[in-house]
């Protein structure tokens, strides 16, 4: 646990009184810790895995003060991690990850987010740039009718009581059963596209009015829709077993989450263990970071009504795939099964799993069953491991990192150093750089919308603010995010991908 290379670099903790410093010490090219005796009430140390300029950029706001109090909650084991898109969040950094012990531990609502299992599915086609460019206008708007997008927009489902239960309980499976889809779509799903530990009775009635009325929408903020090409492939081998074979080749990134059903279970939960909080006497740092005790009703409540959301996640994000395939048919006049429309992967952001993890730093070997939570993470499992879908197991997991509007996203590879190092996790994208508020300010519409059009990207948008809340300039450079996950070995580079069709919500 010694630092082997000592700096005199400082972090700090901002907060609306106080600005408190912990000595950060550089124990890799890319590797920065902060000691457990830091600060008093520390039960782990804090690992940041980032470049200088990145970690700069952490230390002008509460990224890693909520870090180290992260630390701070009962049961975490061998270290919190900030990952290179950190940034401030609720509670938790977004980009963090911890790890509790799934007997002695505690669940953080806060440790996953509001926006639960917000991910990404990445679909490849067999077409070339040089075969969609001259359609790619119409293509990007019959997406964009096809696809509702923004904040409370509908969607084309509206869902019966009966309905919402199950894709609340049976997810991807209940989309495929019902038409929208194929079935080898749920081999290509974290999970299945199917949390099993769910309950639809734990989620409240204000969730599932929302949830009935928003199945197969894009959502608002950094959701996207987008057609890609193939940039560059790094890695020849694994691109291939991913259905990836050539530079140009065009595929479809899409980045949404759980919508307004999601938002209002974090936000219901986390009323219910701010209150078990007291009643089981768990002091913390910050009240962002309320939990409740493994095993107490509140958190198992909590975590079936999350797996609840989760699956509705994937349901949503399923929903969009086949509306997409259609317009793809329409446009193209050729099946989706012709067009190899097959979906990559599909990977989860804000979740909380049960899963097993070295907790030693002197013995890797040793391990725990913990409760992960990735709040804007991504797992990144290496090849033969169980979990990895049996047709990619031999290379390792998919890892999906979407840039922001108009610049590069990734696909890199799990590895086994993920396993000990970050608790099978990476990062989940660029992370802001900015405000909204200030982005707004910086970037005005017209401005973002000729830029993209200066570059030959077709941009359809459901609100001009929120293209200047989204800008590129608005968030960190992706490029940078995936050299350090790559670097560190946590997750490596396969492919890059630029995109030439945005659909914005």
């Amino acid at each position: 646990m010694s630092s082997s290379r000592a700096s005199s670099e400082i972090a700090t903790r901002t907060n609306s009184r106080t600005v408190e410093k912990y000595p950060l010490s550089r124990v890799g090219p890319f590797e920065f810790r902060i000691e457990r005796d830091a600060r008093k009430g520390m039960r782990a140390p804090v690992t940041i895995y980032s470049n200088d300029a990145l970690i700069a950029k952490m230390q002008t706001d509460r990224t890693i003060g909520q870090a180290v109090n992260v630390t701070h909650l009962p049961g975490v084991q061998k270290h919190v991690i900030v990952l290179p898109d950190g940034h401030e969040g609720y509670g938790f950094p977004i980009g963090g990850v911890a790890a509790t012990d799934f007997e002695t531990g505690v669940i953080s609502p806060g440790g996953v987010g509001y926006d639960i299992n917000c991910g990404v599915r990445l679909i490849r086609t067999h077409l070339t740039e040089k075969e969609v460019r001259p359609k790619l206008k119409e293509l990007i708007h019959e997406i964009f009718r096809s696809v509702p997008s923004g904040l409370g927009n509908t969607g084309a489902l509206n869902l019966s009581s009966g309905q919402l239960d199950l894709v609340l309980s049976e997810g991807v499976k209940w989309a495929v059963d019902s038409g929208y889809g194929v079935q080898k779509d749920l081999e290509f799903c974290e999970e299945n596209g199917t949390m099993k530990h769910s309950d639809p009775s734990k989620v409240s009635n204000e969730a599932k009015k929302r949830g009935a009325v928003s199945l197969g929408t894009l959502g608002s903020g950094n959701h996207f829709l987008e057609i890609e090409t193939v940039n560059n492939i790094f890695d020849d081998e694994a691109a291939k077993v991913f259905g990836i074979s050539e530079r140009n080749q065009v595929c479809v990134l899409m980045h949404t989450g759980s919508r307004g059903l999601g938002h209002q279970v974090c936000s219901d939960y986390l009323r219910i263990v701010e209150a078990a909080a007291h009643i089981f006497n768990i002091s913390l740092p910050d009240r962002e970071l309320a939990c409740a005790p493994a095993g107490s009703r509140e958190a198992e409540n909590y975590r079936l009504a999350m797996g609840s959301a989760l699956n509705y996640a994937w349901t949503n994000r399923q929903i969009i795939t086949h509306n997409v395939r259609r317009a793809f048919e329409r446009v193209f006049g050729s099946s989706f099964s012709d067009l190899e429309m097959d979906l990559v992967y599909d990977v989860a952001h804000n979740i909380c799993k049960v899963e097993e993890h070295s907790v030693d730093f002197d013995n890797p070997a040793k391990k725990k069953k913990v409760f992960v939570h990735r709040k804007g993470a991504t797992r990144a499992f290496p090849k033969g491991n169980p979990a990895v879908t049996l047709q990619y197991r031999n290379v390792g997991q998919p890892v999906l990192i979407p840039g922001s509007m108009g610049t590069a996203s990734w696909v890199l590879l799990g590895q086994e150093a993920s396993m000990d190092r970050s608790f099978g996790s990476t990062a989940h994208g660029a992370g802001r750089n900015m405000s909204r508020g200030a982005a707004i300010r910086t970037y005005p519409y017209e401005s973002v919308r000729q830029d993209l059009q200066s570059r030959g990207i077709i941009l359809e948008a459901a609100s001009k603010k929120g293209v200047a809340e989204e800008a590129p300039g608005a968030y960190k450079d992706v490029d940078a995010v995936a050299d350090v996950s790559h670097n560190v070995g946590i997750a490596t580079k396969v492919v890059r991908l630029t995109p030439i069709g945005v659909v914005k919500g």
